[in-house]
């Protein structure tokens, strides 16, 4: 019989998070809940129980050395090992009129916070459940990312684009930068790392404005969390395939 796979969810007790570990669970995962508020923690791994999950909480602020060690610690007490890690947690920043953080104008404070978050914990993250993650015999690695990150696309005069974001959209690129250094670390590891971009959701992220749900924009991080063995690494995907960098 094959043990029962564990993955953890940071940023999941609402949005797209809690439906990413929604549907790890649907299919057999052991979901780790990861989030910073109490809670709202133990109300969602409540709600994923109810829903036929075997879902635990770990509290973990992604913008502490130590939350993150701590949540390291708690998976390892609870599970013993992880074999997925989806990094989730993400802020956008302060916005202005239809969602805009203009350059010319923009608080660096936002800047740092949105960087810390965005990237910064997710290298924070992934390096503390490192030793947990090699203990798998398949481990993935997800990071959300989104298109705004492309910059590809940003810099297209084709493409139909929204809002300036100058602190969330290079918070993006960076952390797709981020991501390829990792996937040629772990060449011939046997870790694949992808980032997936969940497109338009409509969250409180959004101000609930999006035409996508929350259900649909997990499912392309459950694809990259549940890759076989030689599957993709070092890529970005959406729904409808590889998104440009």
């Amino acid at each position: 019989m094959s043990e029962t796979k564990v993955a953890l969810v940071t940023g999941a007790n609402k949005g797209i998070g809690y439906e990413i570990a929604a549907g790890l669970g649907a299919l057999g995962y052991r979901v780790a809940v990861g989030a910073r508020d109490a809670a709202r923690l133990e109300t969602a791994v409540e709600k994923l129980r109810a829903g036929g999950a075997d879902a635990f909480g770990v509290l973990l602020d992604v913008t502490g050395d130590r939350s993150a060690a701590d949540a390291a610690a708690s998976v390892e007490r609870q599970a013993g090992r992880l074999d997925v890690l989806v990094n989730n947690a993400g802020v956008s920043g302060p916005m202005g009129p239809d969602w805009a953080q203009d350059p010319t104008t923009l608080d660096l404070d936002v800047v740092r916070a949105v960087v810390e978050t965005n990237v910064i914990g997710v290298i924070r993250v992934t390096n503390a459940m490192l030793p947990l993650l090699r203990r798998s015999s398949s481990p993935r690695i997800v990071n959300m990312s989104s298109s705004v990150g492309s910059v590809a696309l940003q810099s297209d005069p084709d493409v139909e684009l929204g809002a300036v974001m100058a602190a969330y959209a290079p918070s993006k690129s960076f952390l797709n930068a981020v991501t390829v250094q990792y996937a040629r670390q772990f060449a011939g590891t046997g870790i694949l790392i992808n980032a997936a971009c969940p497109g338009l959701v409509a969250t409180d992220f959004t101000g609930f404005f999006g035409d996508r749900t929350a259900e649909q924009g997990a499912l392309i991080a459950v694809r990259l969390a549940t890759l076989p063995d030689g599957g993709p690494t070092g890529k970005f995907f959406d729904d409808a395939g590889v998104v440009p960098w």
